[in-house]
């Protein structure tokens, strides 16, 4: 398992500078704010730069609309569109997938049809059925959408790891979606975050971590060993990203966080 921190958490004013610190501080990867790829110039100059760190791009996130299942055929047409780009921009950047959610509560608008369907069963035959040709264009372009679940407070529609097996379950195209366990998300979600883990299984293509507070890992009070151990257990041997706020300044808790996901690491595999 490889440990990987979001951009934007990482001090330095321009890519390069992050990226020295991210090797500085003992990270194997960066998760690259979307939102700077649509510049061409941009994204050949982070490839040139890339070519002399060991610190790779493990996925990329924001930049694509949270509209996947809007109710508007044109939000949803806009989001595709954006996808397609951004897994050519993973591709390219040699990121695992493109980070993606559905739906957020605030823009969820899907009416409640029942007795026909509920509105969670209508956001999910429409997930599925939008996933279908999403997938597939991930899979062609070898990189994957990254499913991810949120709190309740943040999406009122795919909480639970659980939830986000079914989807896949019924996504033709496998090899071109993944789930992102998000320790934040589930450790409000989930009853027991590495039963969780282990029934999603190699399911599981991407992680996020943070501590209970949203802080970085080490911070809060988070067990991360047993969820690792599941994880480890299952397969898994990808990147697992910072997205968290920090405890304090970022040159002291970065590296201080990276020896302690280290050790719940190895702890993880005794």
């Amino acid at each position: 398992m490889k440990i990987s921190c979001q951009e934007a958490i990482l001090p330095g004013q321009t890519f390069a500078e992050k990226l020295a610190n991210a090797e500085r501080y003992g990270f194997d990867a960066i998760e690259v704010q979307g939102r700077w790829l649509e510049d061409p110039a941009e994204r050949a100059e982070r490839r040139r730069i890339l070519q002399d760190s060991p610190v790779r791009v493990s996925s990329i996130c924001g930049g694509v609309p949270a509209h996947l299942i809007d109710i508007d055929p044109a939000q949803r047409r806009t989001t595709v569109e954006s996808l397609h780009r951004y897994f050519s921009y993973a591709a390219e950047l040699g990121a695992v997938g493109v980070i993606n959610v559905p739906v957020f509560a605030h823009d969820n608008h899907m009416p409640d049809l029942q007795p026909y369907l509920s509105r969670w069963n209508l956001c999910l035959e429409l997930t599925v059925a939008m996933l279908q040709s999403v997938a597939a264009d991930a899979e062609a372009q070898g990189v994957l959408y990254l499913l991810e679940p949120l709190n309740r407070y943040e999406a009122n529609f795919l909480n639970r790891l659980d939830q986000a097996t079914t989807i896949l379950g019924r996504v033709e195209h496998q090899r071109g979606v993944g789930i992102l366990a998000d320790f934040f998300h589930m450790h409000i979600e989930e009853t027991n975050i590495a039963t969780a883990i282990a029934a999603a299984g190699s399911q599981v293509a991407h992680v996020h971590l943070a501590d209970n507070t949203r802080k970085e890992p080490g911070s809060g009070q988070t067990d991360f060993v047993p969820g690792f151990a599941a994880l480890r257990r299952s397969g898994f041997s990808g990147y697992m990203a910072l997205e968290c706020g920090l405890s304090g300044k970022a040159e002291t808790v970065l590296p201080e966080s990276v020896r302690y996901l280290h050790d719940c690491i190895a702890r993880a595999g005794e």
